[in-house]
């Protein structure tokens, strides 16, 4: 099979990127599994010597003209109908505008992702656990973790600290700064690589209160490929992802706090970095796109109407915690 990409950014990212990796993530799969992959995109990426061809392009230019004629289908992971014949499907990672219609092939990213833009078609986000090697270290509950753009109130980094002070925890923060004085609290900013994989490694738990409905929550399954629980809020996708084995939902700040102070319970990292493996694998994520990919070039359309935002209200607006 003959897979198009297009992305305008340089792949791999080395830093903050969640779409970029799991783009990048997904094409080196398809040739592991003896497919050819095409990514239209930026002249710097490092994707040839992995068996990618790459096709330049800049973002002034029009990419659709540059598609291989011979394509069997173009993946795409934004929101844009192809002029073309050729078949195409599309993954869009975050939550929609209102009133945005989608493509009839858009897949979203978790269940609750699809169901709220009126869709059942989903497939959840991966790691290349050859990234993510798992280190067994001592968890003691007094080190968490915030994995996420500090900067968007959504991710609920206020609570996050606020929790973390009351109990005298301490908190490193990886994704943006953190400009307040405590001697418990540690920001590092936007961090990737073994710098992030480090600072991960060296705390105990996650705390993922997010205050809207999270599509997916990549930050939640690096965490616990490293072994560590993940504590997060009952909105989109966290309730499919975090299990109790694995961690805790939480409703509010008061069920947060408690937790921080006192789990209740222990956690065996093994049986944690087992659960990714089994659920969140790129190798899984990528065969269940070929199944797709085979139903879209024989003509199934694999939503029956446009998907669409089903609410009145913005996405980014803060849900209560």
């Amino acid at each position: 099979m003959k897979i198009v990409f297009h992305h305008n950014g340089v792949l791999p990212v080395l830093k903050y990127g969640g779409i970029e990796r799991i783009i990048f993530w997904h094409m080196k799969e398809l040739v592991k599994l003896g497919h050819k992959v095409v990514l239209i995109g930026n002249a710097n990426s490092k994707v040839q010597e992995l068996g990618i061809e790459l096709i330049t392009t800049t973002p002034e230019q029009d990419w659709t003209s540059l598609v291989p004629k011979d394509a069997d289908i173009i993946h795409l992971f934004y929101n844009f109908t192809f002029p073309g014949d050729i078949p195409t499907i599309n993954t869009i990672q975050g939550n929609g505008k209102i009133g945005e219609l989608f493509t009839k092939n858009t897949v979203f990213v978790s269940k609750k992702h699809a169901a709220i833009h009126g869709s059942e078609q989903f497939i959840y986000n991966a790691l290349d656990l050859e990234e993510y090697p798992f280190e067994m270290t001592k968890k003691n509950w007094d080190k968490f973790l915030f994995l996420a753009k500090a900067s968007w109130r959504v991710k609920n980094l206020a609570h996050t600290v606020k929790a973390c002070r009351s109990s005298k925890k301490h908190l490193q923060i990886a994704g943006g700064k953190w400009w307040g004085l405590s001697r418990y609290i540690h920001g590092f900013g936007m961090v990737g690589g073994d710098e992030k994989l480090n600072i991960i490694r060296s705390c105990d738990a996650l705390l993922f209160p997010v205050r809207w409905h999270e599509p997916f929550g990549i930050a939640v399954i690096e965490a616990m490929s490293q072994g560590l629980p993940a504590i997060g809020s009952h909105y989109g996708s966290l309730p499919e992802l975090i299990s109790q084995e694995v961690g805790f939902i939480v409703k509010n700040y008061q069920e947060l706090e408690s937790v921080v102070k006192n789990p209740g319970k222990t956690f065996d990292p093994k049986i944690i970095r087992k659960y990714v493996e089994d659920n969140f694998a790129i190798r899984k994520h990528a065969e269940s796109y070929l199944d797709l990919y085979e139903k879209v070039i024989k003509g199934t359309e694999l939503n029956q109407k446009e998907p669409t935002y089903q609410f009145s209200v913005r996405a980014e607006e803060l849900l209560p915690f």
